[in-house]
C-alpha cells in the first residue's frame, strides 16, 4: 500500500509539472501570437494597441520558465547522464577490443574435411607460407592492432568495411558457407563468385594476352636450365609443392608481396609487365606473380585462398587437352594466350589428365585486386599486411 500511495504522489507531482510547463509556454505563444497580431494591424487601428514590453513582465515569463525547468531537472539530468554513458561505450568499441569480442574466436581453422577425409596437401607446411603458419587468435590481435596504428597515422575515413572485417573476422570465417572460406582475412560485402568476366580488369587482362610471346619465351629459357645442383631436377628458382599425384612446381617473381631478386634478373620482360599492371597486388602478403607448371597425373587437391579482396589471374601458356581448373564447383578450361580471373577464396582445385606425350600445363599467374575493393581500402590493406610487420608485431 506504501509503494502504491508514493506512486500515486509521483504521477500528481509529474502532472502538476507538466501543467505548469504547458502553461508558460502557452503564456508565451500567446504573447508572440499577440505581438504578431498587433503589428499586422494598420497603423491606427483601434485593434493594434501599444507594445508595453517591461523588464518586469520579461522577468516574470523568465521566472517561471526556471522554476519549470528545475522542478524537471532530475528528467533532464538522467537523459544526460544516459547519452554520456552511450557516447563512452560508442568510443570504448571503437578504441581497442572488447574482452568478449569475436576476434578471441578462431581466425584460421585447420585443414579442412573434404569429402570425409582430411584433406593434408591443401596446406603446405612451408615454413615460408603466411596463410600455412600463422596462429588464431595471436594474428587476430595482431591486425586489430595494426588497422588502429594505420587509423592513428593517416584516418579511420572510408574503414568501416575494413573495421568490421578485422573486428568480426571469426564470426566471418566460420559461418562462411563451405563453398567460399578463405582462410585469413574476408572483407565484407564484397560481391562473389566463382569466375569473373575478364571485362572487369579488362586493361590488365588485355596487356596480359598481348605480353604472351614474350612470357612464353622467358619461361622456356628458365624452365630448360640445367640443374640447380646434382642431385637436384629442377632448374634455379623453382620449388616443388606438395600434390598427392603428379608434380606441381612454381617459379615466383613475387612471393607473398616480397619479388625475389634472383628470378627477377632471370625474367626482365616479365618483370616489366607486371609493373605496367594497375590492379596488381604488389605491397602486401596477398600479392603473388609466378609460373605454373602441372606435369600430366599432377592433381591440385580442394583448398581454400587467404582472401577475397583479390582476383586470381592465369594466363594460359602451354593448355594440353584433359586440364582442368574448378572453382565453387564450376570447372573451365585454360586456353593459350587467353586469361581466366577467379576468386581463390572459392573452394577449388586443378588437375592434368593427360598423359606423358601432352606434356605439362603451364599458366603465368598474378593476382589483382578485387574491383569492388576502394582506393582507401586497398591503401589500408597495404599497411596492416606489410610483408613481416605482422611477424614484427609478434617478436614485440
Amino acid at each position: 500500500m506504501l509503494t502504491l500511495w508514493r506512486r500515486q504522489q509521483q504521477q500528481r507531482r509529474r502532472r502538476h509539472n507538466n501543467h505548469r510547463f504547458d502553461l508558460v509556454l502557452t503564456r508565451l505563444s500567446y504573447s508572440c501570437v499577440s505581438q504578431q497580431e498587433n503589428i499586422s494591424a494598420p497603423p491606427g487601428d483601434p485593434r493594434r494597441p501599444k507594445m508595453e514590453w517591461s523588464l518586469e513582465n520579461v522577468r516574470e515569463m523568465l521566472a517561471g520558465g526556471m522554476q519549470s525547468i528545475r522542478e524537471c531537472e532530475v528528467c533532464a539530468l538522467a537523459i544526460g547522464l544516459c547519452l554520456l554513458l552511450l557516447f563512452m561505450w560508442y568510443c570504448y568499441r571503437v578504441g581497442r577490443e572488447h574482452s568478449s569480442s569475436p576476434l578471441r574466436g578462431r581466425y584460421l581453422s585447420g585443414p579442412s574435411r573434404i569429402g570425409g577425409e582430411q584433406n593434408g596437401f591443401a596446406f603446405c607446411q612451408s615454413s615460408e607460407c603466411f596463410r600455412c603458419t600463422s596462429s588464431g587468435e595471436s594474428l587476430n590481435q595482431r591486425l586489430y592492432h595494426s588497422l588502429q596504428d594505420y587509423a592513428k597515422r593517416y584516418t579511420w575515413s572510408g574503414m568501416g568495411r575494413v573495421h568490421k572485417g578485422v573486428r568480426d573476422q571469426g564470426r566471418y570465417l566460420n559461418s562462411r558457407p563451405t563453398i567460399q572460406r578463405p582462410e585469413v582475412f574476408f572483407l565484407p560485402d564484397l560481391p562473389s563468385a566463382p569466375f569473373f568476366s575478364r571485362e572487369i580488369q579488362r586493361h590488365d587482362v588485355e596487356l596480359l594476352e598481348q605480353s604472351f610471346p614474350a612470357l612464353l619465351s622467358e619461361f622456356e629459357s628458365i624452365y630448360h636450365q640445367p640443374p640447380a645442383r646434382s642431385g637436384s631436377a629442377l632448374p634455379p628458382g623453382w620449388k616443388v609443392n606438395s600434390t598427392p599425384y603428379g608434380q606441381w612446381w612454381t617459379y615466383y617473381l613475387v612471393n607473398q608481396g616480397t619479388p625475389l631478386v634472383l628470378n627477377v634478373r632471370r625474367c626482365p620482360r616479365a618483370w616489366r609487365v607486371l609493373g605496367q599492371l594497375r590492379t596488381f597486388i604488389a605491397n602486401n602478403v596477398f600479392g603473388n606473380a609466378c609460373f605454373s607448371v602441372l606435369t600430366p597425373g599432377a592433381l591440385i587437391t580442394e583448398h581454400y585462398g587467404p582472401t577475397n579482396v583479390r582476383l586470381r589471374c592465369h594466363l594460359g601458356l602451354k593448355v594440353p587437352p584433359s586440364c582442368e581448373l574448378v572453382v565453387g564447383g564450376e570447372p573451365q578450361c585454360w586456353s593459350e594466350g587467353s586469361c581466366l580471373l577467379f576468386d581463390d577464396s572459392f573452394l577449388h582445385r586443378a588437375f592434368h589428365e593427360g598423359s606423358a606425350d601432352d606434356g605439362p600445363r603451364v599458366v603465368f599467374m598474378v593476382d589483382l585486386w578485387h574491383p569492388n575493393v576502394a582506393a582507401a581500402e586497398r591503401q589500408a590493406l597495404d599497411y596492416i599486411f606489410t610483408p613481416g610487420r605482422l611477424e614484427d608485431r609478434e617478436e614485440k
